[in-house]
């Protein structure tokens, strides 16, 4: 699998021997640059560039060219090196672009000897800048990594070269442009594309020269850049220049669509079947007002694709998740980055004795905090724009989710009005990052549930340490059943989701009270072990109904009066009130029940089941852990963060929660 790399991010290699790729879309110059474990390049001999491609363990392009392929074997480097850095640069040719902010966006791919990728990384945001640091592999512990570097610099080569400790700057950078243009004035420009159908030879024009609008000579433009054909200036329809394939039209002169389009005045034979569909999703109906100049587009709710509104925003949520996921990976990697540097730095001023005698220790001490200061402000402002560009996404789109994404407290749920089918997804809560604490991305999963629920009444506390009492952590445990139970039945149509509810003790009557009074459960909440036993032992038998019926490829054999909706089955004050029978029913329910639509969601404290050791491993790591209260416990795999969940919990005092209910039980009276 690719890492695909931010500024400043890293990734190990297990590779010796690698290939790195280069596709920029216009001509550049690639270089690499060898540095010991501080960075620093002891001399020209540590460069491979066009004019000398070859060192040992590297070798680079000999010319400038839109895609490059470096070689590098890290078995190969010698012992004194620690760091290969990438280099691009514009050439200095004329008509060459002299800033990367007008040609397209480079990409570097890390790839092993066969192809496949290890790490890319997209350089984004180069403006004025003519040469820059694309990524850098470094030996640590006897480990190499790749980290993506993206440092720009203005005044080319010389003034890298020259960051990068070389004396030799100004020189070895005039060598390599020199190296360049020699390269050039040696390749052949590419012919105008051939036009002809029928591969004739064309009359050629009288050539002109360059001060007529003629080619310059070569040697002197740009590589790649687009060529002036040779044969002149032409015009539409004329030799040398492609005709527009004739348009399917009814009328006099028109072609049989079902034969390929005859050429017209030379030009290409199209081939493309006129009828055949091959468009993506659609893209979303709305569109932003134009942006001011300088200011980023105003975000629109359902700008994703999809091909309802249900699934663009569904699709929109997530991309703010992976972007504040992304942007918050790249700051966390800068600052490490900043970190190593300083360390760096300050291990370098230390380790000389004469630096820590009198002012110069204290002078490169305050030098090396302020570059690291530097760079972590840098660091912050970038994710800043990025979370205040989030933040203004999610306001938009927040209002504009419907029932199954929408909080408790958005105002959809006054218009709240049975559905007619499922909906694609269920909003389980919300989540953040430490580093933008007001900024809330809605959690959604799709339904219907893969998994079953576990909400953890037990006594860790909340991150703030307000809830810290053992009975109000079950209460609230139950009030956030209830509310997801609640939440469950309106996005389902009517009959189409059915809850049970096992309370041993009775424990949960007053949390348990708006589902009960509502008559939306199946059947009062079971009590004592004879209820325990009892729901058990149906949902277990339907289980193992559907199971027979689906595997003997008969499922229409069920009987007539069976319940064909989805199964909820809440568990409050797990293992009160179960025996071993019971717990085996659980655990099966629990692995088998979502393959055929029978859900489990637990209440209950993992330490309070400690007496059955091992024997429920399986069944708590089959279920999805979620908490009463806000708690970091929630870790995506894409790059590891720890996101801190808020459950949905419904504002104290509003009466939305009876309002819906009340409607779904009417809906489920009329579908009776």
């Amino acid at each position: 699998m690719t890492a695909e790399l931010v500024r400043g991010q890293n990734h190990p290699l297990s590779q010796s021997r690698l290939e790195i790729r280069i596709s920029a879309g216009t001509p550049i110059v690639a270089a690499a640059t060898l540095g010991d474990e501080q960075g620093r390049i002891h001399g020209v001999e540590w460069v491979a560039h066009p004019g000398t491609p070859t060192l040992p363990g590297l070798e680079v392009s000999r010319q400038a060219a839109a895609d490059h392929r470096l070689a590098v074997d890290l078995d190969a480097m010698p012992e004194a090196v620690h760091r290969v850095s990438v280099l691009l640069a514009l050439p200095t040719g004329a008509g060459c672009p002299s800033r990367f902010g007008t040609v397209a966006t480079p990409f570097v791919a890390v790839t092993g000897l066969d192809g496949n990728e290890v790490a890319s990384y997209t350089i984004t945001g180069l403006e004025a800048e003519s040469a820059v640091v694309a990524l850098e592999l470094y030996r640590r512990q006897d480990a190499w990594k790749v980290r993506a570097i993206g440092q720009g610099y203005a005044g080319g080569l010389a003034d890298l070269f020259t960051d990068q400790g070389l004396s030799q700057a100004q020189q070895l950078a005039g060598s390599i442009n020199e190296a360049v243009d020699q390269g050039m004035a040696r390749s052949v420009p590419a012919p105008p594309p051939r036009t002809d159908g029928d591969r004739s030879r064309q009359t050629a024009a009288p050539a002109l020269g360059p001060d007529q609008g003629g080619p310059a000579p070569q040697g002197t433009s740009c590589p790649g850049s687009q060529p002036t054909s040779p044969y002149g200036p032409q015009t539409s329809g004329a030799p040398g220049q492609p005709t527009p394939p004739p348009s399917y039209q009814g009328g006099a002169g028109a072609t049989d669509p079902a034969q390929p389009s005859a050429p017209t005045s030379g030009g290409p034979i199209n081939y493309s079947h006129p009828g055949r569909q091959t468009a993506a999703p659609p893209p979303p109906p709305p569109t932003a007002p134009p942006a001011q100049p300088g200011q980023p587009a105003q975000p629109v709710a359902g700008d994703a694709t999809g091909w309802s509104m249900d699934e663009r925003l569904y699709n929109q949520v997530w991309g703010m998740f992976e972007d504040l996921a992304r942007t918050t990976a790249a700051y966390r990697s800068a600052v490490d980055f900043a970190d190593s540097r300083m360390d760096k730095e300050l291990d370098q001023v230390l380790s000389d004795p004469r630096s820590r005698i009198g002012g110069q220790g204290d002078a490169a001490r305050e030098a090396a905090q302020a570059k690291h200061a530097q760079l972590v402000n840098q660091a912050r402002a970038t994710l800043d724009r990025d979370i205040a560009q989030l933040t203004a996404e999610s306001e938009v789109v927040e209002p504009a989710l419907p029932h199954a994404y929408a909080r408790w407290d958005n105002p959809v749920w006054h218009g709240y009005r049975v559905p007619m089918e499922i909906p694609m997804a269920l909003r389980l809560g919300d989540l953040h990052l430490p580093e933008s604490d007001r900024l809330r991305i809605p959690m959604l999963v799709r339904l219907p549930l893969e998994r079953g629920l576990w909400i953890d009444s037990g006594s860790s506390g909340s991150l703030d340490g307000s809830y810290t009492d053992s009975h109000d952590l079950r209460r609230l445990a139950m009030e956030t059943a209830a509310a997801h139970a609640a939440r469950l039945l309106a996005v389902y149509p009517a009959g189409e989701f059915t809850v049970h509810v096992i309370d041993p003790a009775g424990s949960g009557a007053q949390e348990l009270a708006p589902l009960v009074q509502n008559g939306v459960l199946a059947a009062p909440p079971a009590v004592g072990a004879a209820g325990v036993a009892e729901v058990l032992a149906r949902l277990t038998q339907r289980v193992d109904l559907v199971q027979m019926a689906v595997r003997g490829g008969a499922p229409d054999s069920l009987p007539p009066d069976f319940d064909t909706s989805e199964q909820l089955l809440i568990v409050n004050d797990f293992p009160h009130g179960f025996d071993d029978r019971a717990v085996n029913q659980l655990r099966y329910l629990a692995d088998e029940g979502p393959a055929v639509g029978v859900h489990l969601m637990m209440v209950a404290d993992r330490e309070e089941a400690a007496a059955y050791g091992p024997l429920l491993d399986p069944l708590w790591r089959s279920l999805m852990r979620l908490t009463p209260t806000p708690d970091d416990h929630l870790a995506d795999p894409w790059v590891g963060h720890a996101w801190t969940y808020e459950p949905p919990l419904v504002p104290p005092g509003s009466q939305v929660l009876q309002h819906v209910l009340a409607q779904v039980a009417a809906a489920r009276a009329k579908y009776r």
